[in-house]
């Protein structure tokens, strides 16, 4: 089933970015989960590799290639066990510089996006606050134009790369009056005046800086409002099939790193004088687990096909998202209790994968909200359509 979407080329740039990957990232991977930074120059190499240009533009420094590059890159980082990390990479490249390249214009794919993509500036995306959550219609930032400046107000939780980034593409109200229809995106430079940061401590994505950002009269210039005004909600769910597809490769790679591991472990380890991957209970487990993988990929290869050829998969993403993140939790227990007691201790792979693989049926979107877009589709016979800049 592999071949049907991956091509030689394909094959050449996973092995390609597995060796990168071994070499610049898997030696300092200890460190950065450890003092939660991700130092500047690993950026700066991905961006001299091209990884941070896959799917943009040539003129801006990108190599315009099809989605299952990105398809790769994002399976393999999940293969160095560390979700923080994989986090870090993907939401600037996936999140902040989506918007930037769908929205921005000539100023802002020349000042944001193009220095994004040669790694020399960091992106974050800033829309769910601490009293919204999932509810991006009734959020609470505020923008206000006042002459050359719109004037942002409010705090945004939750941010992947929220206090190390060099921008913050932001969603705000500019029209208070309305839910869905007031909302407009920005980008708002880090230094700028009244914008601060607090990291957050977290249960897994150890490597990655998790942040609150609050904006207090911040002022951000006109030209860096992307998109027309009050459409940003229309360009947020727009990108939300993207995202959610991202997290469901996520999780389906995070499950096959899982068990590949167990597997091994399972023919290294003795017990009643032979190795455990004899022992029925234990190989039907993974039967199990091998079966709903495969299924969970290839329906993710699927999507990633459609998006690819310009689909608008909101519905065919969410379920991606939805079965995804939920098999890898469950998978992640599974794999975890096949290595007994050493599942437990840190010096193994899979008690940081465990923690890691928690945040899936949360973040972008949780399973919760999932099932319900899921449920207005298919029972309430809701469409949802592409916006338009």
């Amino acid at each position: 089933m592999i071949h049907n979407y991956f091509t030689e080329e394909h094959q050449l740039f996973r092995k390609s970015l597995q060796d990168f990957l071994q070499k610049e990232v898997v030696p300092h991977i200890e460190k950065w989960e450890e003092e939660g930074t991700i130092e500047r120059f690993i950026w700066k190499r991905f961006g001299d590799m091209g990884y941070f240009g896959l799917h943009y533009p040539v003129e801006y420094g990108g190599l315009d290639l099809d989605l299952f590059y990105t398809v790769i890159f994002l399976e393999e980082l999940q293969k160095i066990n560390s979700g923080g990390f994989a986090a870090a990479m993907w939401a600037h490249e996936f999140l902040a510089m989506t918007h930037l390249a769908k929205e921005g214009d000539a100023y802002i794919k020349e000042n944001y996006l193009q220095p994004s993509i040669a790694g020399d500036k960091i992106g974050c995306l800033a829309i769910t606050e601490p009293f919204g959550g999932s509810d991006v219609a009734g959020m609470r930032t505020t923008a206000v134009k006042d002459g050359a400046h719109y004037v942002l107000n409010g705090s945004k939780t939750f941010i992947t790369n929220g206090v190390y980034s060099d921008y913050i593409v932001v969603a705000a109200k500019t029209d208070v009056a309305q839910r869905h229809h007031g909302i407009t995106m920005f980008v708002v430079d880090r230094d700028t005046p009244g914008v601060k940061a607090t990291k957050l401590d977290k249960l897994g994505w150890r490597a990655s800086d998790t942040g609150e950002i609050s904006f207090t009269d911040v002022k951000v210039p006109l030209k860096n409002k992307m998109g027309a005004e009050n459409k940003g909600f229309q360009y947020i769910m727009q990108h939300f099939a993207l995202e959610r597809l991202i997290m469901a490769i996520n999780a389906h790679a995070r499950t096959e790193y899982a068990l590949d591991y167990a597997i091994q472990y399972m023919k290294d380890r003795k017990a009643f004088g032979k190795s455990i991957d004899s022992f029925q209970a234990l190989r039907h487990k993974v039967a199990d687990i091998a079966a709903r993988l495969e299924m969970t990929k290839t329906f993710n290869y699927e999507i990633a096909r459609r998006l690819d050829a310009g689909q608008y998969v909101v519905k065919e993403a969410s379920m991606a998202k939805l079965l995804s993140t939920k098999f890898a939790d469950e998978a992640a227990y599974d794999c975890l209790q096949l290595l007994g007691g050493y599942g437990y201790m840190e010096e193994y792979p899979m008690a940081r994968l465990f923690r890691d693989s928690r945040l899936g049926p949360i973040g972008g979107g949780t399973s919760e909200i999932l099932k319900e877009i899921i449920a207005k589709i298919v029972i309430d016979g809701k469409q949802y359509n592409p916006a338009v800049k």
